[in-house]
């Protein structure tokens, strides 16, 4: 029987925290998707979630099926072809994988037997952050178990399709989100960006066919396989399918994480979910994808939070887990904060990135310290253009500029004060 569950990626997380057994799972209906990609060819799989319009939910929101369908295909295809999974999740602000990989490991594992079918992968890897100890035990036993049940391994439930899956322990760094600096650290190399092209699709980890995919995206494939497309796009208010997890840190009522319909307003998350601001405070703007993105404020709290309206707004879904600052926080010491994460996790291959973002934190702590001058808010600007698409070698340091360049617009008269008061206004 078909599930019409509203919150198919959370409702299954236990109360006490603990994570769902193997025999759990199977008894709400998993690795019945899995069943049902078997009984299709490799093709009708890609068929079916490309008319789900599922999107990649770790922050650039390409569409999943069209992402593999550049993999090549068929009897003269390369081999091996390699499934990765980032959930090395570093950006600040983001918690959403985690809560995955710990509460419904199962999900997690059969998505990603899912997809490496779907691109005829033979090996899959689970490229994990380091700190995500309690992610990596929970994982290492439920990948034993599904080994146990032959969801994993050769010739999975009598189809002839095999699948090796390995749990890789990441060294750390921020730039890992790149998919390519992310193979390169698999490699056991240094983690620097790869010229594109060629892309990963057709030369990625080792030189073979490799999709790189993240956790949630991974986590809705056993339920858009089971329940089809027209399903999916349902549970969305917008044009592209599915739910998303959205996150609040900051100072308001109630920090957390949320299952909601994509589409849901920015104000529907921010009263209803978080419970709005904290007594005292008010909200001033939020970075609604995590600290690589640009702020929104008053004026964009009845957006749709999805890709194209966010986008439309100025800013970008992201990682849809919002960090919010109210009117008793610094924004300029925020962007310091914020600024000296980037600068300090930058891999250094390029010159603009290194180089520029060191300065950019340099300056905003001359503000925060009393010692900016007026040109210092034209270097500013320079900076964020200066860094901008284009300018360097990958995302990394556009995305790092994101939060200053809105915050110089919509917050300009906080920095002014700064450099006119000799230092911090909020200390």
């Amino acid at each position: 029987m078909q599930t019409t569950l509203e919150k198919p990626l959370t409702s299954r997380l236990r109360p006490d925290g603990e994570p769902t057994s193997v025999g759990e799972y199977e008894r709400a209906g998993g690795y019945r998707g899995l069943r049902a990609a078997l009984n299709m060819t490799p093709q009708e799989v890609t068929e079916l979630v490309t008319r789900s319009r599922l999107r990649g939910r770790g922050g650039a929101g390409f569409p999943t099926g069209m992402k593999w369908s550049f993999v090549p295909m068929g009897k003269d295809a390369p081999h091996p072809k390699y499934l990765v999974a980032n959930a090395d999740e570093m950006e600040p602000g983001t918690f959403k994988d985690r809560v995955l990989m710990e509460g419904d490991p199962h999900q997690f594992i059969e998505g990603m037997a899912i997809s490496a079918y779907a691109i005829e992968a033979d090996i899959a890897y689970i490229f994990l952050r380091g700190e995500y100890a309690l992610s990596a035990r929970r994982l290492s036993r439920a990948i034993a178990e599904a080994y146990e049940r032959r969801y994993l391994g050769r010739d999975i439930l009598g189809s002839g399709y095999s699948l090796e899956l390995y749990l890789h322990m990441s060294a750390g760094r921020y730039i890992c989100g790149e998919e390519t600096a992310l193979l390169n650290a698999l490699e056991g190399k240094r983690a620097h960006p790869r010229t594109k092209p060629p892309f990963p699709q057709v030369s990625g980890l080792f030189g073979k066919p490799t999709i790189v995919q993240n956790v949630e995206t991974l986590c809705n494939l056993p339920h858009i396989l089971a329940n089809g497309a027209d399903w999916f796009l349902g549970l969305s208010r917008t044009v592209d399918g599915g739910t998303k997890l959205f996150g609040v840190s900051g100072k308001v009522k109630r920090p957390g994480l949320w299952e909601l319909p994509l589409g849901v307003t920015l104000r529907q998350i921010l009263e209803e979910e978080a419970g709005g601001m904290r007594e005292g405070t008010r909200f001033r703007g939020v970075l609604p994808g995590g600290a690589s993105t640009d702020f929104l404020v008053e004026e964009h709290l009845d957006i749709p939070m999805d890709y194209t309206n966010v986008q439309k707004a100025g800013s970008r879904l992201g990682t849809g887990t919002m960090v919010v600052l109210d009117d008793k926080t610094c924004p300029v010491g925020m962007l310091w904060n914020l600024e000296h994460f980037f600068a300090q996790e930058s891999c250094g291959w390029c010159t603009p990135c290194w180089s520029g973002l060191g300065w950019t934190e340099k300056i905003l702590l001359a503000m925060e310290q009393g010692k900016a001058v007026q040109q210092d808010m034209e270097t500013l600007r320079f900076q964020t253009k200066f860094l901008a698409p284009g300018n360097t070698f990958c995302a990394f340091a556009p995305g790092a500029v994101e939060p200053l360049q809105s915050a110089l617009k919509y917050f300009a008269g906080d920095f002014q004060r700064h450099i006119e008061e000799k230092g911090c206004p909020w200390r």
